[in-house]
């Protein structure tokens, strides 16, 4: 059978062996990884296989399927993410003057952040409620499939070298205080309040397999889907959409969009450029 156009043996080779290997780790793991796009996958295998001293993928596959140290490195690498407080200083700033008008109308706010990473977004969302005054009756629902991730989230602690540019970040975003009053600083780490971290629930979710488990009245997940195909994409937003209220509020990062999926015409943008969004009716 012909390959499609601009399709090399070697490369359909190369997805075959991704393909398998991702089903080995599904079979064996229960982690499922098949629905990441395979650009982002192709990059993360290679760098694995450096670091493993594994010369193919077959390699690769037989030694995480036998070393559970060296699935716990892969898993690691599949769910990296660049993240930093405030990162994209003007998402927060709408987000302030956009969508928190909104969540005023609530007597009780729950917010889901998917895909949380460390934490830094859902610290940076909880100190833009504190300073609106909302934080006192909010609950952030903070998720990462990565459990490791999740457990150093919970800690809200982070290099004291970063403050810098998380200040920066803080003042280009619309921040009203002295960001340095929200940590202290234990040597070479900051500690951030607890008072941040009160009403926030930290928990291990995978939005590739797991179903909605509360309503919403916003969703950030920024940054997350870029590394999705497109049927794991379209998962992902039905999902988001049977977890937000109507009227919920949904966030995406700048490279992330609703437009071109089946439930485009389910919202109306609050602000296009900045990817919030308000599922409607």
């Amino acid at each position: 059978m012909a390959l499609p156009v601009g399709i090399t043996a070697g490369a359909e080779l190369e997805r075959i062996e991704i393909d398998l290997l991702l089903e080995g780790v599904y079979r064996h793991y229960g982690l499922d990884f098949r629905g990441y796009a395979l650009g982002s996958l192709k990059r993360r295998l290679a760098r694995r296989m450096r670091e493993e001293g594994t010369p193919t993928l077959s390699a690769l596959q037989d030694k995480v399927l036998h070393d559970a140290d060296a699935m716990e490195r892969l898993l690691v690498s599949l769910s990296i993410s660049v993240t930093a407080m405030f990162r994209d200083p003007s998402f927060y700033r709408a987000f302030r003057e956009k969508v928190v008008p909104l969540l005023r109308t609530y007597p009780f706010i729950r917010i889901w952040n998917a895909g949380c990473a460390t934490g830094e977004e859902t610290l940076s969302l909880a100190i833009v409620l504190e300073e609106e005054g909302l934080l006192d009756r909010s609950r952030i629902y903070a998720t990462d499939f990565n459990g490791g991730v999740v457990d150093r989230a919970r800690t809200a602690e982070f290099p004291l070298a970063r403050m810098k540019s998380y200040t920066e970040n803080y003042l280009s975003a619309g921040g009203t205080r002295e960001f340095s009053r929200y940590y202290t600083a234990d040597g070479p780490i900051a500690r951030f309040s607890p008072q941040l971290t009160q009403n926030m629930l930290f928990a291990q979710h995978n939005l590739v397999s797991d179903g909605s488990f509360n309503e919403f009245h916003g969703i950030l997940c920024r940054n997350v889907l870029i590394y999705f195909g497109n049927p794991l994409q379209r998962r992902v937003h039905e999902l988001f959409h049977d977890s937000l209220v109507n009227f919920g509020v949904l966030g995406l990062g700048h490279k992330e969009t609703i437009r071109f999926t089946p439930l485009e015409d389910r919202y109306e943008p609050i602000d296009a450029r900045e990817k919030l969004y308000r599922r409607i009716a």
